[in-house]
């Protein structure tokens, strides 16, 4: 509902203009004086202000709007003025205001000056979206989508891109963590540096230290020269630490210490190196659950949670599907070199519907092995989907395995251990012979591939 606030001096038209005006549905607030008026622009919002030009001395019309819109340049104004000021009407005009109304007039005439006004304030709206969606995309090339839940991530990104401080980007795995990471480095002053990625899941253990922060000549068995640690390679730039809630506990007050005093001691050395790393981390945990379980520290949490940024799933974002749709279209049938290549409506609504666990990453292997099926058609049809390509029944052993590929046996084998195991992972991880990080591994790309999996 649109807020107007109607200033006349004459208690007859303040009466009348707020009468008819609600009654058209806008809600309406009235002063009888400039002063009065201004007042209520300093401490409210409108969307309009309609006001009569000549009131007593103190602040008239022309006043009241050069004032009001150093406040808020964006409001609107309707000026109301007997016939012997159209001149000074006109004028005012030039100065800002929309439209002017001569006395006496009409309630439609009136209301009909209204409507244009917001007819005109909502072209402008939608024209300063699509400058700002445009703008979004030149400066975020490979993030997709135009959802509210995206242009306040863009918002995000802007407010914190030139600053030092560390962010926790947070959310389900596929849902584009990464990139969002990327857009940060890249619309930051740190975008002609480094940009360094690693995962927290896929460093040994007994690695993490040397491989973060490097280790000496000698420093231990194989240590046969100097190494820089990842810290050191990403100096001046930015140093993503992917899934960092898989980082061991003995390493959490190493990574604080580093992140509190800017320096890092490599494996080995008594020397500090001062480092200027910008350290964006990601996780598809609840971390707070795992500080109550005592599996990550608290201080740690907090140091690296100074600017979070929640990634929402792809099912609350239904708008961006269509649009993320035709961007996977555009990028594998350039890939694949089909000359053409578009989707039915009834694809479209069905994948608008899906609830996708897998979230975009899902969305996109589905869209490239659908242009893959398709083949020489230009047109996706729903039967170049394969929907059910993700579901893995658990109790079905008699799988035809004549023509499988050792990833799929090896899925398999994994999930039917730990239905044998009621979800032991490390009583399943002892039978297979494998270390419970590989279990744990092995299980987040599943989800990753849309595969629920029992927790």
């Amino acid at each position: 509902m649109y807020k107007i606030l109607v200033v006349d001096d004459d208690y007859g038209i303040r009466s009348i203009m707020k009468d008819s005006l609600t009654n058209e549905n806008y809600e309406v607030k009235i002063a009888e004086s400039g002063k009065e008026g201004l007042n209520f622009i300093k401490n409210q919002h409108f969307d309009l202000v309609i006001t009569d030009m000549v009131m007593p001395p103190g602040l008239d019309g022309i006043d009241l709007m050069e004032k009001a819109l150093k406040i808020n340049e964006d409001l609107g104004f309707i000026i109301i003025t007997a016939y012997g000021t159209i001149k000074t009407a006109v004028d005012a005009l030039k100065k800002g205001a929309f439209d002017f109304i001569t006395k006496p007039f009409s309630v439609s005439q009136m209301t009909s000056r209204i409507e244009r006004y917001f007819e005109n304030y909502e072209l402008k709206e939608e024209n300063k979206k699509l400058k700002q969606e445009l703008s979004y995309e030149k400066k975020f090339k490979r993030l997709v989508g135009k959802s509210k839940q995206m242009r306040t991530i863009y918002e995000q990104i802007e407010v914190v891109a030139d600053s030092s401080a560390p962010v926790l980007l947070q959310g389900e795995s596929g849902t584009g963590k990464e990139l969002i990471a990327q857009a940060i480095h890249n619309y930051s002053n740190r975008k002609n540096k480094p940009f360094i990625r690693t995962n927290c899941a896929a460093i040994p253990e007994t690695l993490f230290e040397s491989t973060l922060f490097g280790h000496e000549k000698g420093a231990f068995t194989h240590a046969i020269k100097t190494k820089k640690g990842l810290f050191e390679e990403a100096q001046d730039g930015t140093l993503l630490l992917d899934e960092i809630s898989e980082i061991p506990i003995s390493m959490q007050a190493k990574l604080l210490r580093v992140l509190q005093e800017e320096e890092i001691t490599r494996v080995g050395g008594a020397k500090d190196i001062p480092i200027n790393v910008r350290v964006i981390a990601t996780t598809n945990r609840d971390i707070r659950k795992m500080i109550q379980e005592d599996n990550f520290r608290s201080d740690l949490y907090f140091r690296l949670n100074v600017f979070p940024i929640k990634v929402p799933p792809l099912r609350n974002r239904p708008s961006d599907i269509p649009i993320l749709i035709n961007h996977f279209i555009k990028k594998f049938k350039e890939k694949y070199n089909y000359d053409r290549k578009e989707v039915s409506q009834e694809v479209i609504d069905i994948l608008t519907n899906k609830k996708w666990p897998g979230n975009v990453r899902q969305l996109e292997n589905l869209m490239e092995r659908a242009i893959l099926y398709s083949g020489k058609n230009d047109r996706l049809e729903l039967k170049h989907f394969d929907m059910e390509s993700h579901p893995i029944n658990l109790d079905d052993d008699k799988v035809n395995d004549d023509f499988i590929t050792i990833d799929e046996m090896e899925k398999r084998l994994i999930l039917r251990t730990l239905k044998q195991t009621d979800n032991n992972r490390t009583k399943a991880a002892k039978i297979l012979g494998v270390s419970v990080r590989t279990i744990r591994n092995k299980l987040n790309q599943y989800k990753e591939e849309g595969i629920s999996i029992p927790e």
